[in-house]
């Protein structure tokens, strides 16, 4: 409680000013409304709300994936409106399908682009559902919808650029810091042994995730904001690589024996010293002798490979180097990889689309058999809250703020729109009416943990209130309206909590599928940017995972197990990949045949009776490898068979263990 008071009695100077600049936005928007003589001014008021930013670039897409979406719901009413309007059972089936379909697009867009889908979703019933009975009002009504939520994004933009500018590539340049030296500190862990690395290894897959986020909104910044956008691309796949690296020593060193361990103890307390102060170490020194041991024959050959490897991982810790230097500087190397990739989960997204489908035909099927008018606000809110947080594990939480902000507005928005505006005349003081209470909220807004509950108290107080040229104060249409929208809030609440996927055992079992899908198509994917693609789905496949890790019960927590088995297993084979690719010659027949095979194996998935299945193909591609000049990048390859070997046979003897229902 004391959190939330000193919100709005001692608010920060950025919420100060991000609740002045949509302030002014949202006044510009409405005054602008109003001059124009616009039928519903409101929405663009509400436009300048909505896609309110405290950063200048996450306004621009939001508004650009806002204008998106409208532009495609718009099409989609008229012509909805055009084919089933004789027919309301049919046309409310038929908007049930698409709000379902944009749902299920949006779950699976992992990007802020999947904004456009939610309101392509629906905006159709914004336009709609008010004219459902008037079919030749549809053109304009889509017309004045377009025409105000443009007025909205463009009035939010140009007052963020103008007022307090706050850019996101400036804020890339610290987070692309901090995500690198977690991801050093993640490889030094991991050197020190994977158990001690596992915490650390979300950390830095989070951190990750979470400024590739941010590059999305860089993009619109200008020509600095690209370049950084880029370089940070690279810096991600760097991370990969170094994290990759580091992994694969941690594996190479559980081999050697008591006295070839002991043989590298210094060698490897060097390396874990350079990674933990990187600028002061001569990281080129450190590699050159790295090499040149890795070279000496009268070592073991298991020595030589875990040398030549931590030779690569310091290559590697001076690419990233780099990476952070071209972010902070903001210039993009030209070979810049694809962006991160991210797990698409189809069935999870297609139940989604279905709980948004199934609450609107109910509430469809309530309005058309009591003939109530306001429960087209119903239906409304009930899309719209449905369609909206989907994808949020915490859903029907968000839900519940939601429907708390509507409590708070109530009593507010009555205040304000029967009591004072009835007696206020002009539009200073109609600013004055909406703004205190607006500005409030807006405060709420800054503040994470209120964020839900006032962003519904902003929106819901200006529907309730609705400004507009030729004011209507009429206390029975305000309280139809407050029926509706706790009917419609309610009701999306309740899908929200009973329609769920929350059983971590079938979750596991999915991810693992997917990862073993992945798997076998690493072997096709593009060099350049397999890093990405396969770091990015694993880790959001391990974030997931870890999110129920504590909460499995024991003969189900090898699904964990699973996961980071196919991290190592993905990671060998992009080691062996990159080995085969830096080599002079390659027996391209050898290795086409060995690829072919381990994407069978890998597809079939591990199991005791498979732990040899790999032994052939690699012995075969190792025998070729060995008939080729002697060099490096041959050596290396041939000891990342010998591992991905290793992984692979580790990995079906732990099928054995109970893995649950599953």
């Amino acid at each position: 409680m004391r959190d939330a008071l000193s919100a709005f009695l001692m608010p920060s100077g950025a919420a100060l000013q991000f609740a002045g600049k949509t302030l002014l936005s949202g006044g510009l928007a409405l005054w602008c409304a109003f001059r124009f003589d616009l039928d519903q001014p409101q929405w663009a008021l509400m436009t300048a709300f909505i896609v309110a930013q405290p950063l200048s670039g996450m306004v621009v897409q939001k508004g650009l994936a806002r204008l998106l979406g409208t532009l495609v719901g718009t099409s989609m009413a008229v012509m909805f409106m055009a084919l089933f309007a004789q027919a309301p059972w049919l046309f409310l089936l038929v908007m049930a399908l698409w709000l379902g379909l944009c749902t299920m697009a949006s779950t699976l867009l992992r990007s802020a682009w999947a904004y456009a889908f939610v309101l392509a979703g629906y905006t159709v019933a914004i336009i709609c559902l008010p004219i459902i009975g008037k079919p030749l009002l549809v053109f304009d009504e889509a017309v004045a919808r377009c025409t105000e939520i443009c007025l909205g994004i463009l009035c939010s933009m140009v007052v963020s650029a103008l007022f307090w500018p706050q850019r996101v590539e400036r804020q890339l340049v610290p987070q692309a810091r901090a995500t690198w030296q977690a991801g050093v500190q993640a490889a030094a862990a991991a050197l020190r042994g994977r158990g001690e690395g596992r915490q650390g290894l979300l950390e830095v897959l989070g951190r990750i995730v979470a400024v590739d986020a941010q590059r999305e909104h860089a993009w619109f910044e200008g020509v600095r904001g690209r370049q950084r956008a880029r370089a940070l691309r690279v810096l991600t796949r760097d991370l990969l690589g170094l994290l990759r690296l580091a992994r694969g020593v941690a594996r190479q060193w559980q081999q050697l024996d008591g006295v070839e361990a002991l043989g590298l103890a210094p060698w490897l307390s060097e390396v874990q010293a350079a990674l933990q102060a990187p600028e002061s170490v001569d990281l080129a020194a450190l590699q050159q002798r790295l090499e040149d041991a890795s070279h000496d024959e009268r070592q073991p050959l298991a020595r030589q490979y875990c040398l030549a490897r931590l030779g690569l991982l310091i290559r590697q810790l001076q690419r990233a180097q780099l990476a952070l230097v071209a972010v902070e500087q903001g210039v993009a190397p030209k070979d810049a990889p694809p962006a991160l990739s991210w797990h698409r989960d189809v069935q999870t997204a297609a139940v989604y689309g279905l709980r948004s489908c199934l609450t609107l035909l109910l509430l469809s099927a309530f309005w058309l058999l009591t003939a109530w008018p306001a429960a087209s606000g119903a239906l409304l809110l009930a899309s719209v809250v449905c369609s909206l947080f989907a994808s949020r594990e915490n859903a029907d939480l968000i839900g519940m703020a939601f429907l708390r902000g509507i409590f708070y507005a109530l009593p507010v928005a009555f205040l304000v729109g029967q009591l004072l505006l009835p007696q206020w005349n002009g539009f200073p003081l109609l600013c004055l009416g909406l703004g205190v209470p607006l500005f409030f909220g807006l405060l709420g807004m800054a503040r994470p943990a209120l964020a839900g509950a006032a962003t519904s108290f902003c929106m819901h107080f200006i529907v309730l209130c609705a400004p507009r040229n030729d004011m209507v104060y009429d206390v029975a249409f305000f309280l139809n309206e407050a029926l509706a929208m706790l009917i419609g809030v309610g009701c999306a609440v309740l899908a929200l909590r009973l329609i769920v996927l929350r059983n971590p055992v079938w979750l596991g079992r999915r991810l693992l599928q997917a990862s073993l899908d992945d798997l076998s198509r690493l072997s096709s994917q593009a060099l350049q940017g397999a890093e990405n693609w396969f770091g990015g789905r694993m880790a959001d496949r391990l974030l997931q995972l870890a999110r129920y890790y504590p909460a499995l019960p024991d003969a189900s927590r090898s699904r964990w197990d699973d996961g980071v088995a196919s991290l190592d297993m993905g990671d060998e084979l992009l080691h062996l990949r990159a080995c085969l690719a830096a080599a002079r010659q390659v027996p391209h027949q050898a290795e086409q045949q060995f690829f072919a095979e381990l994407g069978q194996v890998l597809a079939q998935g591990p199991a005791p009776a498979r732990a040899q299945a790999l032994q052939r193909p690699t012995q075969a591609l190792a025998q070729a490898l060995y008939e080729q000049p002697d060099e490096d990048a041959l050596r290396l390859a041939q000891a990342a068979l010998q591992q991905l070997n290793h992984s692979w046979q580790q990995w079906c003897e732990r099928q054995g263990e109970l893995h649950g229902i599953a």
